[in-house]
């Protein structure tokens, strides 16, 4: 089981149905959650996962600077509830983070994090930068790692 990271445009049509049903199931039906999974922004990003017998272990959409805030970004941060617990998340995370530092040059990201994943995204340097919010029912805050 490792790691890939593709273009939008590198996707096959088999990785991306397994990447928007992992987010549909994590984000939409597992939180309750109505809201437009399909966003429009997919094509400008790479896309981080790891896939386990055709299941999506771990995800990240890294969204380059401009696609949705002047600094770049990572989004649809996720494991699969079968392989929570075991350090996938902070896996996914380190290397999307490698990703953005070293390949893309990026010194600064932003994330708008869910409330409760503060610490977990504390641990890898991001600072909130806003109070919590609400966004489409689930608490939030917008983080920045310089």
């Amino acid at each position: 089981m490792s790691f890939t990271l593709k273009p939008f445009n590198n996707l096959t049509p088999k990785e991306l149905y397994a990447i928007l049903k992992a987010r549909i199931d994590v984000f939409v039906v597992e939180q309750n959650c109505l809201y437009h999974e399909a966003d429009d922004k997919d094509q400008e990003c790479y896309h981080l996962f790891k896939e386990e017998d055709g299941i999506i272990a771990a995800y990240v959409r890294i969204l380059p600077r401009g696609v949705s805030y002047k600094e770049a970004s990572i989004g649809r941060v996720l494991v699969h509830k079968d392989f929570r617990g075991s350090g996938l998340g902070y896996e996914v995370m380190e290397r999307a983070l490698k990703f953005l530092e070293e390949d893309l040059c990026e010194t600064t990201i932003k994330i708008q994090a869910q409330a409760h994943l503060e610490k977990f995204y504390g641990s890898f340097g991001f600072q909130a930068i806003t109070l919590p919010y609400d966004d489409e029912g689930i608490p939030h805050v917008d983080m920045i790692k310089k």
